[in-house]
């Protein structure tokens, strides 16, 4: 058991792995001996993340492009492929968010978190089941609990993120045959995070969405990360079409404490 979490050898891509929790597991890999590839908007973010990536894995390498333009998603994939080889772990996590109502925000900014969220994962994994390894490959999708607690001010989010872990449990079907495992990990409220400092913009919000949180405080990156890391272990050899949440327990109360705690911050 000594070694279940050693990657050395194996490709590892992150789309959205140029900052966040993305870039928390992207490290994470690369510590434990893995070629690490990322994709990312911002070629100045994308170029910080692989300079920090290089201290632990100097193979590590970066490509600019949006996941809701599939030819330029495929561009990426085919470089790392041709760099580094099969695919053995792949993390989708490029994601958006911003509070606001229903009926606060147009048919365009609804649009636009679910041509990231939803649209932009499925662009990242059909078109890396190509260079995925067959069989062995672990496919991670960076879920939210909006995906299953209706959320106030999250409408947008909660249709996107719903719609990623039915992709999740369909491609764990069909791509299940040829050895591919297909989960979701659903992280909590997470510290340090831009998710949480849009939704939790001011100190008296952050202290009443942690106190919402059975555990009482807020996760780490680490501990997202580390879960990524077991889901692609052997550890999880049968573990496929799975929506982990790992969230302190905040899901427990079906989302309406953390939903409550977010719309009384916001709309007091």
């Amino acid at each position: 058991m000594q070694d279940v979490f050693d990657f050395s050898g194996r490709n590892v891509f992150v789309a959205g792995g140029s900052s966040g929790i993305n870039l928390g597991i992207a490290l994470t890999f690369a510590a434990q001996g893995a070629r690490v590839g990322i994709l990312s908007r911002s070629q100045e973010r994308v170029d910080a993340a692989v300079a920090a990536l290089r201290e632990h894995h100097p193979e590590a390498a970066g490509w600019s492009a949006d996941v809701r333009d599939p030819g330029a998603v495929a561009a990426a994939l085919e470089a790392a492929h041709a760099r580094f080889g099969p695919i053995d772990v792949l993390v989708s996590g490029a994601a958006g968010n911003f509070v606001a109502p229903a009926l606060g925000m147009s048919t365009n900014a609804f649009k636009a978190v679910v041509d990231i969220d939803l649209l932009g994962t499925f662009n990242v994994l059909r078109t890396a089941h190509a260079f995925l390894r067959k069989p062995g490959a672990s496919v991670i999708n960076i879920s939210a609990s909006q995906s299953f607690n209706p959320t106030r001010l999250q409408a947008h989010v909660c249709a996107a993120k719903a719609g990623v872990d039915m992709l999740t449990r369909v491609l764990a079907l069909e791509w299940g045959p040829q050895g591919i495992r297909v989960n979701s990990i659903v992280p909590g409220p997470i510290a340090g995070t831009e998710g949480m400092r849009r939704l939790a913009p001011s100190a008296e919000t952050e202290r009443r969405m942690r106190a919402a949180v059975p555990l009482g405080r807020f996760g780490q990156v680490s501990e997202i990360a580390d879960m990524a890391l077991v889901l692609s272990s052997r550890l999880s050899q049968y573990v496929t079409g799975v929506v982990l949440p790992v969230d302190g327990g905040s899901s427990l109360s079906g989302g309406r404490d953390f939903s409550a705690s977010l719309a009384e911050a916001v709309l007091t």
